[in-house]
């Protein structure tokens, strides 16, 4: 199976609206997702430069190819599951 790929944007914004918390993926995986991610920290994905672009709720998040904003702990860990799940049908 392949890995879900998380790409984390620890830009200085996104990094103090949370990106620090999502970062604990790196030592705290569930159990059941353990092993089924790949992990990306990524300097900054450019998606808040212009305020009037679409993105401009950081956090920001890529797992495979969906964005999550305004993104948490929790939420990438049910997007990942998610992906998992909808991968096995």
């Amino acid at each position: 199976m392949e890995k879900v790929k998380v790409r984390i944007c620890l830009g200085t914004s996104c990094f103090v609206m949370g990106a620090s918390q999502i970062q604990e993926l790196e030592f705290n995986v569930p159990e059941d997702i353990a092993g089924k991610i790949e992990l990306v920290e990524e300097r900054c994905m450019k998606l808040c430069d212009n305020v009037k672009d679409k993105y401009v709720k950081g956090p920001f998040v890529m797992v495979n190819d969906e964005l999550i904003e305004e993104a948490t702990y929790e939420k990438v860990i049910n997007k990942v599951r998610q992906v998992l799940q909808d991968n096995c049908q």
